[in-house]
């Protein structure tokens, strides 16, 4: 027994070692590539520079503040005011009369890997609180076979060696830094830090506007805790145990007050009230720092107008990997305001049913949302796929019997490859036009849909396969 012990040891401590190998690596190979960026030529690329995570617009942004106008002056800056003031000053400092790059990507990278660690903590808490979850219903010997490395590590590599996540740092776009304050919000939540949690929650909400959905999921995981299998399975298991104990033949009036099912988890109405009070302070904190960076050029409103009312009313039509460019482009003005509506509210209508049927799993309903809305939204780039595929990782337990993992890695892989290709023959060579491109963000879309549909899906056959052990060893259990 001794041995056994002193073996699971080592190969815990060489598997903390391959992690950090691994993470210093992946930090080596950024830097590396951040010498070379001007070369690689990245920040031109529409899949990972956006109206909103362009470090060249938010460069323009800052001379116009600089030369005392609103840096919202024009069609070219739409992002927070406050990233002004601390990305602007390190891009346009100078050397040998180019802007110097190196600086911000430094903050990237430093962002990735704050991120990953953030990232691999989560996971911590999320298998802990699983597998506790499981020893209390019996069937801990579910996932017995089912770990190499924690999924908390795995999905931390994921992240960092993921290529959209490598390019985004490297290509000069924000999206390391939206990322980060995501991740931040999902391991308040998970840690039960509720200002932490509200910290981020504001933050990526004031960058991008599309982090405010998750909302639900942080209330849900304050409020009733990490993800953990259907609660009717509790209910089942204190229920078979009130009928073992009473089984010797108490009054029949005790046994059916002992027979109606407890609640396994009940909702903490305090935390979830601190979150709202933290969200509502750190709001008007940003707000106030805004509104002083703005003071002598413009105001809050110009502000909303320029980030959030250019994110809804999708005024720039530049070519990007999502789909509404190009059908705004084509559409009739006529037409126009109402099919705003009809795409904007596609995200809201997903909310309410996967927070009924996902309410006991807040973490996987946050990637589900990150998921939706990194597809629909305005203005998307390789950064908001880098994230959901990271967070990806966190359910390998739940998603082991996801089916076309293969095609969807295949279709990822080659949507990669041909979007650049079909940029190239349509901007530069003039053997293609925008329906070539179209087409790859088409393919792009479906197979996000199908990553959506599938992981759902598993998770919820998942939850079916935990009832019927549940329910076999119940009855075993009578007998």
């Amino acid at each position: 027994m001794e041995e056994e012990k002193k073996e699971k040891e080592e190969s815990k401590q060489e598997k903390k070692i391959n992690y950090w190998k691994w993470m210093i690596l992946s930090a080596i190979l950024r830097l590396f590539l951040v010498y070379f960026s001007r070369n690689l030529n990245l920040s031109s690329r529409p899949e990972l520079s956006t109206p909103l995570t362009s470090l060249r617009r938010l460069a323009e942004g800052y001379w116009l503040k600089q030369l005392s106008m609103s840096p919202y002056t024009g069609s070219m800056y739409h992002g927070s005011p406050l990233l002004l003031s601390v990305l602007g000053p390190l891009y346009v400092t100078r050397i040998e009369g180019q802007p110097n790059h190196v600086l911000c990507s430094l903050l990237f990278v430093i962002a990735d890997m704050v991120s990953a660690m953030l990232i691999r903590a989560t996971g911590r808490k999320l298998q802990a609180a699983y597998r506790h979850s499981l020893e209390s219903l019996e069937i801990d010997n579910f996932l017995e076979n089912s770990e190499i490395l924690p999924s908390g590590d795995i999905a931390a590599l994921v992240y960092l060696w993921n290529p959209f996540t490598i390019v985004a740092c490297v290509g000069l776009s924000t999206s390391p830094v939206e990322n980060l304050f995501i991740i931040l919000t999902l391991y308040g939540a998970c840690a039960r830090l509720v200002p932490l949690a509200a910290f981020g929650w504001v933050m990526a909400t004031h960058l991008s506007l599309y982090p405010a959905i998750l909302i639900i999921p942080v209330i849900l995981l304050l409020g009733r805790g990490l993800d953990s299998p259907p609660p009717k399975l509790f209910q089942q298991k204190e229920r078979c145990k009130i009928n073992d104990n009473f089984s010797g033949g108490l009054p029949h009036e005790h046994e059916e007050k002992m027979n109606k099912p407890k609640p396994q988890i009940s909702f903490s109405w305090r935390l979830v009230t601190l979150f709202l009070l933290w969200a509502s302070l750190w709001s008007v904190y940003v707000l106030v720092l805004c509104s002083m960076s703005l003071k002598k050029y413009s105001n809050l409103w110009e502000m909303f107008q320029r980030t959030y009312g250019f994110i809804l009313a999708v005024e720039d039509m530049s070519p990007n990997i999502g789909v509404l460019w190009y059908f705004f482009a084509e559409v009739f003005d006529f037409f126009r305001n109402f099919f705003l509506i009809v795409f904007q509210m596609n995200i809201l209508f997903v909310i309410l049913p996967l927070a009924i049927r996902l309410k006991h799993r807040p973490c996987f309903l946050a990637f589900a949302y990150i998921a939706i809305s990194s597809m629909l939204k305005s203005y998307p780039s390789v950064g908001d796929s880098a994230l959901y595929l990271g967070l990806l990782g966190l359910f390998l337990d739940e998603l082991a019997d996801m089916q076309f993992s293969f095609f969807i890695f295949c279709g990822y892989v080659g949507v990669s490859l041909l979007s650049p290709v079909m940029h190239n023959l349509w901007i530069w060579r003039g053997t293609g036009n925008a329906n070539f491109y179209f087409a790859t963000a088409i393919a792009y879309a479906c197979l996000q849909i199908i990553l959506v549909v599938e992981s759902i899906s598993a998770v919820l056959n998942h939850d079916r396969n935990l009832t019927k052990l549940t329910a076999k060893n119940l009855q075993e259990g009578k007998s």
